[in-house]
């Protein structure tokens, strides 16, 4: 990755939507006109039912030349007066996930099992499948501190060449980021299931894993998802890898040859 200068600030907004309808309508039009430097959303647990949905976009910029606010925002359909608008240096910005695993510590919530799905869906049914998954769910099924991150982004910007994507110009992560207060073991198992579950019906609605996620994987799993360049891995893996000592707890290999 090739260095370049940071910005000296980034101007942060925080806008609420009805629902999610209106949420990806505006992302889209934020993606396409390329407002914002970065673009993000998500499904916020609200209170014991119900959600909030939030965009989450910042405008990098250095000290003389401040955004302009009103063309930033023109023409969304947020609840304006919901949203939230910071202004940070780039470092702080940069380093907003400590305050969360600062939180976390100081609840006692750093270290519980943390069953994480993170996918990619496809762009044209994404809000589809999306809707079906979080209609299911429960503000319990994330905990207080999670949230489902749901946000389009455009394919030709990847450029990992085992990264497995829907064949689209715009993918949406679509992650389920679970911080639950329930430690029993046995919630916990029903999470993982219920992890495999979404997992299989997000494949068949022809979206892909990003391979961070809390449910076990087999070897033809891992064949299937990695389809046409699961050869590019295997071959690496012989070469670089003859002993599988890299990451063996994700059984990519066992039984193959």
């Amino acid at each position: 990755m090739r260095l370049a200068r940071a910005p000296d600030r980034v101007r942060r907004y925080q806008l609420f939507y009805r629902d999610l309808a209106s949420l990806t309508a505006d992302q889209r039009r934020m993606l396409t006109a390329g407002r914002f430097d970065q673009l993000q959303g998500a499904i916020l647990p609200d209170g014991s039912s119900g959600w909030r949905y939030q965009l989450d976009g910042a405008i990098f910029y250095n000290r003389d030349a401040a955004p302009d606010e009103s063309t930033a925002l023109a023409d969304l359909a947020d609840d304006r007066g919901k949203a939230v608008i910071t202004d940070l240096t780039y470092r702080d910005d940069a380093l907003a996930f400590a305050k969360l695993e600062n939180l976390l510590r100081s609840k006692g919530q750093w270290s519980i099992p943390q069953p994480w799905l993170f996918t990619f869906l496809r762009g044209s049914n994404a809000e589809q499948v999306a809707r079906e998954i979080v209609g299911g769910l429960s503000n319990g099924d994330v905990g207080p501190f999670g949230r489902i991150t749901c946000y389009p982004m455009l394919t030709d910007a990847f450029r990992a060449p085992l990264a497995r994507l829907p064949d689209e110009s715009i993918v949406v992560p679509f992650n389920l980021v679970r911080i639950p207060s329930d430690t029993d073991a046995a919630s916990i198992a029903r999470t993982v299931a219920a992890n495999r579950a979404f997992y299989d019906r997000i494949r068949k609605a022809g979206g892909f894993l990003y391979p961070v996620s809390a449910f076990p994987m087999s070897s033809d799993d891992w064949r299937e998802h990695f389809g046409p360049k699961w050869p590019l891995l295997r071959d690496a893996r012989q070469r670089y890898d003859p002993h599988n000592l890299l990451t063996p707890g994700y059984n990519l290999f066992h039984g193959q040859a």
